[in-house]
């Protein structure tokens, strides 16, 4: 029997936190379709992510995949704190400061990444998500914060 290690993981994940996001919402107010209690949609989203898990964990057992490499510890040491970092410095700093200094931080993850082109990077990331944010969708921004001397 052949079993794709990579995909049979991931569907245990998906059904345990399923089961354990399932039973969690067993706890509230169920209610009906129509008049949906608190615990109705987390017991519905619950269900489908066991489904999922049941699917890729069948196509897991039907399939030879490839073994699990290593982990890629880089690429998790600049890419998970860099919205930690944004969200810390927001306020603080203001969104271009916040933005810019998040994309640094994620751009080094991949080792052929070179200060200058992150720079240019960062940049061009800042000056897009503020003209989405902050000028197209009209989010509530400060563009600079107090920390920069900003009122």
């Amino acid at each position: 029997m052949v079993i794709d290690r990579a995909n049979a993981l991931c569907g245990a994940l998906f059904i345990a936190f399923g089961l354990y996001f399932g039973v969690g919402s067993l706890g509230m107010e169920l209610g009906t379709p129509f008049r949906m209690g608190p615990g109705f949609f987390p017991l519905v989203l619950a269900a489908i992510l066991i489904l999922l898990g049941l699917v890729i964990a069948f196509q897991a057992i039907q399939v030879e995949g490839e073994p699990i490499g290593a982990f890629a510890l880089r690429g998790m040491a600049f890419i998970l704190p860099a919205p930690v970092l944004f969200a810390l410095t927001l306020k603080g700093l203001g969104f271009v400061p916040s933005i810019f200094l998040a994309t640094l931080l994620a751009s080094f993850a991949s080792t052929k990444m070179r200060i200058p082109t992150a720079l240019i990077l960062a940049a061009l990331m800042t000056a897009f998500t503020t003209v989405v944010f902050i000028y197209g969708l009209g989010l509530p921004f400060r563009l600079f914060g107090p920390w920069l001397g900003q009122p």
